[in-house]
């Protein structure tokens, strides 16, 4: 292609280098071929393809342009023949112009293709640099894992020979230790049956010498008893005469005998009598397990704690205490009463506490003593019956005690229906019987200096007696969705984000939403308690520490919770499935009683109620 249409083409001049490329002349259409311009002469030269040209034709189109030049529309005709001229003109130069672009698209192609073969051929080079890199790194790996399995080898040898010689002059010392031993065993002998030798001569030529000692000693000693003898029998003979003589002697003695033997005896029964005081104003009485009171070898052995106890302020009744709202203020106006009862200096009301296990019965006796401002004692009835016939006393004790306290006294009875059952049964033993009509007598009358809170799980098996000395009845029943909740969240905080934040613990929490997952915890443990859902937040503690890195993740705490439900599950079919045959008829009812909580708690209107 001519260079100035190149030059053209990419807008410089006739001069500018153009760069070769290489173009395949096939691809691309044939140039237009322009139109003639002017060539009149049509005389065929010799040996020229025209020679064979019909000129005929020719002259009819001469003849025909004369025509027309001679007719009206010559000037027309030629208008519109160099107006058709013109546009072959310029239809010449678009296809020109087409090829032209035709041309400089191929180019481009062509250098974008070999753009893409010189990076395909820098990524093929990258690829074998980075594979020979690799493997360069391989080998030296491989001759440093080489270098240290030698090094390894070595000072296993070395630690071989080490111990080798070592074993040595130990197996050495040994010996040279049992040799100095055996010689100084010989001449220990040896100078034993030396000493042995010499000491049985000495006795063998001294013999007649010892026995004439032994004979002296003997003398002198017989003669010393006999003086002394001698001597007190004078003293008591003279003593007796001077006495029995005198008669203000033998009065004086009698009445200092007689003072001795009223001294003796007082003594005796006052030591009693003080004592059963102070075991009835300070001692602990065998029935307590556990008391706020503080006996004087507590006050002594902690001074500060029970100084804190004095002085403590009362609490708040329900604090840690999670319960229904109705439940909730009920026993709220039981605390206000009884605390302004004490106050006032008033008569106690006594309290019967039903419900399920791990409902917060104790729990709440405890916080109403302390909110109250009394001492509180906590008794089990399960004690009462190995006693026999010492329970009647271990009662009266009991009540004793509890009427000397100055504060007033919270005797919370948890089982009360083991041994304060019905009297009509013939399980009951004469033992229990006497017993529960000791404990009746005491808890006849209402008293100013000590409260009764009973708990049971199966109130209906209480004597009649006992039930008419209770003045308030109160359920505690498991806890709904909601308390639920506050529990988990209660427990959450207490056993696991506490113990989390301080430094000094390992245990440590998982990236997961807390708050979703006590919501969804309280949700999946429908039926359990709140002992329960406490035990389950110390099994999660627990998990948290046994981790490799004592982190408490979200699947650990799922998991202890699906076991906690399945444990829950599995003892309420022990209870479903139990016969009265299998338990005896006194438990019959305390199954049937645990059924029916366990129904009521899988009812669909549970949550409802709660």
């Amino acid at each position: 292609m001519d260079n100035s249409i190149l030059s053209r083409f990419f807008g410089g001049k006739g001069s500018t280098e153009i760069p070769d490329l290489k173009v395949d002349s096939s691809s691309l259409p044939p140039p237009p071929t322009p139109p003639d311009k002017g060539n009149n002469d049509k005389t065929p030269k010799p040996g020229d393809k025209w020679s064979n040209f019909d000129p005929t034709g020719l002259e009819r189109a001469a003849k025909a342009a004369r025509e027309l030049d001679a007719s009206a529309h010559a000037k027309d005709a030629l208008e519109l023949a160099r107006h058709q001229e013109q546009t072959k003109q310029v239809e010449f130069q678009s296809k020109l112009k087409e090829y032209e672009t035709q041309v400089e698209h191929l180019k481009i192609e062509q250098i974008r293709a070999q753009n893409e073969e010189r990076q395909k051929t820098l990524q093929q080079e990258a690829k074998l640099k980075k594979e020979q890199a690799e493997y360069q790194d391989l080998l030296s790996r491989r001759r440093y894992d080489d270098q240290l399995k030698q090094q390894s080898l070595m000072n296993e040898d070395n630690l071989r020979k080490q111990e080798q010689s070592v074993e040595k002059q130990e197996s050495m010392r040994r010996a040279t230790l049992e040799h100095e031993m055996k010689l100084r065993r010989e001449n220990e002998v040896a100078r034993a049956e030396a000493e042995a030798l010499a000491r049985a001569k000495a006795d063998r030529e001294n013999q007649d010498l010892r026995f004439e000692e032994i004979r002296l000693n003997a003398a002198e000693r017989r003669k010393t008893w006999q003086d002394n003898i001698k001597a007190i029998g004078t003293v008591v003979g003279d003593g007796a005469k001077a006495f029995l003589t005198d008669w203000d002697k033998i009065t004086n003695a009698a009445l200092g005998i007689t003072l001795a033997a009223g001294g003796i005896y007082a003594a005796k029964y006052g030591i009693g009598a003080t004592a059963r005081y102070v075991e009835a104003r300070i001692g602990k009485p065998s029935l307590v397990r556990e008391t706020s009171r503080f006996t004087v070898f507590e006050a002594v052995s902690h001074p500060i704690k029970t100084a804190r106890r004095i002085f403590s302020k009362p609490e708040d009744s329900l604090r840690g205490v999670v319960l229904k709202p109705t439940l909730e203020e009920r026993i709220r106006d039981i605390a206000i009463a009884t605390r302004n009862t004490k106050q006032n200096k008033g008569v106690y009301r006594n309290i019967l506490l039903h419900g399920p296990p791990g409902t917060g019965k104790t729990l709440f006796s405890k916080k109403l003593a302390m909110h109250s401002g009394m001492d509180f004692a906590i008794m089990t009835g399960g004690d009462v019956a190995p006693m026999g016939r010492d329970g009647v006393t271990a009662v009266h004790k009991l009540f004793h005690w509890a009427k000397s306290s100055n504060r007033g006294l919270m005797l919370f009875v948890d089982e009360a229906d083991a041994f304060l059952r019905k009297r009509s049964t013939e399980k009951i033993s004469e033992d229990l019987r006497a017993t529960l009509n000791a404990f009746l007598y005491q808890t006849g009358d209402q008293s100013s200096k000590f409260m009764l809170v009973l708990a049971s799980n199966q109130p209906e098996q209480l004597d009649w007696a006992i039930n008419d000395r209770v003045d308030e009845i109160v359920e505690f029943d498991l806890p709904g969705r909601d308390e639920r909740e506050r529990l988990v969240r209660m427990y959450f905080d207490k056993y696991v984000l506490e113990p989390a934040m301080e430094k000094k613990q390992r245990l440590k929490l998982g990236d997961f939403d807390f708050g979703s997952k006590c919501t969804e915890i309280a949700e999946t443990t429908k039926g359990l308690s709140g002992r329960e859902i406490s035990k389950l937040a110390v099994a999660w503690q627990a998990t948290g520490y046994a981790s490799s890195d004592g982190t408490l993740t979200e699947q650990m705490i799922d998991e202890r919770v699906n076991d906690a439900v399945k444990q829950h599950q599995l003892k309420m079919e022990w209870i479903a499935h139990a016969s009265p045959e299998q338990k005896g008829d006194d438990e019959a009812g305390h199954l049937t009683k645990k059924e029916s909580y366990f129904a009521a708690e899988h009812a669909p209107k549970s949550d409802e109620k709660s």
